[in-house]
């Protein structure tokens, strides 16, 4: 009996009772699973193989087809009905791509919409909100939007266009993408979101991965530093003085955490930086205020389907960040804030504000312009109480 079926024959198996499974890691289902599919990983698949019995069987996905197949062979010897899904989730969001391509312009119009009236107090207030507070635009500026292909840069380049709609900076915008070495599949996914969304994206191609190829310290972080260099060359070179970036409220509060916990210090995203390396060039992220929750309702609503990390070598890479820091330490202070917030529902925002209401005078050293300073500094010279 063969192990792989088609995607036809899935639908067809689903409706006469099957159960489909996603065997993903959490952060790839996080950006998104085949609708109606149960998630759970290999290591529980025969833990759990009773509960399939009650099915006449299951369809097993992973991201390309490939250890899916070694699930349904440990279940089938169980004697379960157990199929691999071919191609896996990337074989099913290319067909999805290609059923949209006929809808282009419908979706992208309700897309606009949405952010304008439905969106708009969750997603487009506290984008805008974030600019003007941070003072993130000028007149004048050319601001090269760096779209990586998931959820937060595609959103963040909508609502650049919601903004400049308004007319009350005159700016100009750059949809800049940088081709790393994506595989065709991954490329092919970027540009077809960008279409369906109404993003004139400029493309640009560098060999950051084959260059991290053989470097095993920090691969992630040393990519994430090239890339971000890749970024400003081109944006300068495209007359823009600005590059901004998709991270979100969730990942400022989750860097806070993540410097005391793995680090051993306190600091925060900035909202804006100054460029050290480029003069002249400046970073924003203007979704600094916008919840992930809402962005993800935001692509769930309206049917998308982003892509989670294109990495080259694993395509379902679970521990690359824009910023290089690691995805399962940052999946792990996500669990953390969760569960706090169970019995303090104020704490993200407690999070958020501690870094805004530093006490200087009770910290017992801190760097300011790569220079320590200590409370013994100034110790003695301060007036000695007297009771």
């Amino acid at each position: 009996m063969q192990i792989e079926i088609q995607l036809s024959e899935m639908e067809e198996k689903i409706r006469n009772g099957y159960v489909l499974i996603d065997m993903r890691d959490e952060v790839s289902i996080q950006y998104g699973m085949i609708p109606g599919a149960v998630p759970l990983r290999m290591e529980n698949l025969l833990q759990n193989a009773g509960q399939f019995r009650q099915h006449p069987g299951v369809i097993i996905y992973c991201t390309r087809g490939e250890n899916s197949i070694y699930a349904a062979e440990e279940l089938r010897e169980e004697n379960i009905p157990a199929y691999s899904l071919a191609g896996g989730y990337n074989a099913w969001l290319r067909e999805r791509m290609q059923q949209e391509i006929d809808t282009n312009s419908v979706k992208k119009e309700e897309i606009e919409r949405g952010i304008q009236k439905r969106w708009h107090k969750k997603l487009f207030s506290p984008f805008a909100k974030a600019v003007k507070t941070y003072d993130m635009l000028q007149d004048g500026d050319k601001i090269a939007v760096c779209i990586s292909g998931g959820k937060d840069s595609m959103l963040m380049a909508k609502l650049f266009q919601e903004l400049q709609k308004h007319k009350q900076k005159n700016f100009n915008l750059v949809f800049l993408v940088m081709d790393p070495g994506y595989s065709p599949e991954n490329r092919r996914v970027i540009e077809h979101n960008a279409k369906l969304l109404g993003i004139p994206i400029t493309i640009f191609e560098s060999d950051i991965f084959d260059s991290v190829l053989g470097i095993e310290k920090s691969p992630c972080y040393i990519c994430a530093r090239m890339r971000r260099g890749h970024l400003y060359s081109k944006a300068r070179e495209l007359g823009c003085n600005k590059i901004a970036l998709g991270h979100h409220y969730d990942d400022v509060i989750e860097t806070i955490l993540m410097g005391m916990l793995y680090g051993g210090q306190m600091q925060s995203m900035m909202p804006k930086l100054h460029s050290t390396n480029f003069e002249g060039m400046e970073l924003i992220r203007p979704m600094y205020l916008i919840r992930e929750d809402d962005i993800k309702a935001w692509r769930d609503a309206n049917d998308l389907y982003f892509l989670q990390c294109a990495c080259k070598f694993t395509d379902t890479c679970s521990s690359c960040q824009e910023d290089g820091q690691s995805n399962s330490k940052r999946l792990e202070t996500k669990k953390l804030i969760a569960e706090l917030k169970k019995t303090n529902p104020f704490i993200e925002g407690n999070i958020f504000k501690s870094v805004e209401n530093v006490m200087l005078d009770t910290m017992i050293a801190y760097k300011q312009d790569g220079i320590r300073h200590h409370f013994l500094d100034e110790y003695d010279k301060k007036e000695k109480y007297t009771p």
